[in-house]
């Protein structure tokens, strides 16, 4: 559905509707704050609580462009997490990394201004990609509740009769001062999946992660809240989360063919999710959901 006929459909005070190169985009402008989302993915690429700094990063080499994935904000993982383990998926070659959720758009199903901001839900079934990759079953849901905190539920539901085997994650990219001044704390007592050093497993550090050097670590079995300290940005990102059992932190320490040269130094990956032990395998008829929900805070700058 182009922009037009969304407008047309969605008349809803603080919504609107755009197409930018091709893809289509929302717009959220409510007294709580703001955000945009395209419709690709349903990829969150911004969101600001009013009276703060932005919360999420958008790589300033981001494509915008049908069929490619956009660098930074919330990709939508699903249904497998990083390289596709199937190697002949797809004529003899592996699906596209991340899966194939966030490559196509989803459907605007409701729009609904509450006291708190903005609901927005977003739908995904399948379609001929997904079902060329094996996927004929499934529905997903997104839904974001926006305002000065942001909630996220992503629901995969089995509409077959079989069990349904996925990993998803919700690849956010939290804005930061300066990657080699934060700290997440939360992941003290958890062992950890050093994928940077041949996927070992390492033990619990019993201290919050700080970053000096690339880092792409998966926490598994783990439900635990994670606090994003931002000292010279004076400000602190909770993540609280249900329903996901993985936490993924990242950051490569280097520009990426569609990560600015600068862009590695103003981000945190802090990603919810169920990967690798904790992958899904759902019911014929069942439905499971996950969700994080983020909040900031201001603190005194270091």
């Amino acid at each position: 559905m182009d922009h037009v006929a969304l407008r047309q459909r969605f008349s809803v005070p603080g919504l609107t509707f755009e197409t930018d190169g091709g893809l289509t985009r929302l717009h959220v402008d409510t007294p709580q704050a703001s955000a945009t989302i395209y419709l690709q993915g349903a990829h969150m690429i911004a969101w600001q609580p009013a009276g703060l700094e932005p919360a999420l990063l958008l790589s300033h080499k981001s494509d915008f462009v049908a069929g490619k994935p956009i660098r930074g904000g919330i990709p939508v993982v699903f249904p497998w997490f990083a390289t596709d383990r199937k190697k002949d998926r797809v004529d003899g070659h592996p699906g596209p990394s991340h899966g194939f959720a966030r490559i196509q758009d989803w459907t605007v199903e409701k729009a609904q201004r509450t006291k708190d901001g903005m609901t927005l839900t977003f739908s995904q079934g399948p379609t001929a990609m997904s079902r060329s990759m094996g996927y004929d079953n499934f529905l997903l849901s997104l839904e974001f509740q926006i305002g000065r905190e942001l909630a996220v539920a992503m629901t995969v539901s089995n509409t077959g009769d079989k069990p349904l085997y996925y990993e998803q994650a919700l690849h956010t990219y939290y804005r930061i001062a300066d990657i080699h001044e934060v700290s997440v704390g939360g992941l003290e007592p958890t062992s950890y999946i050093d994928k940077l050093d041949d996927f070992k497993v390492k033990a619990a550090t019993q201290q919050p992660i700080r970053f000096s050097k690339a880092t792409d670590t998966v926490y598994n079995k783990t439900e635990a809240t994670c606090i994003i300290d931002d000292k010279p940005g004076g400000r602190r990102i909770t993540v609280q989360k249900s329903g996901s059992h993985s936490t993924i932190v990242w950051n490569p320490f280097a520009e990426m063919v569609d990560l600015g040269a600068w862009d590695w130094h103003e981000y945190v990956a802090v990603e919810t999710g169920n990967v690798g032990d904790d992958a899904v395998t759902l019911a014929p008829g069942t439905k499971a959901t996950m969700q994080f929900r983020a909040s900031l805070e201001k603190t005194v700058r270091a």
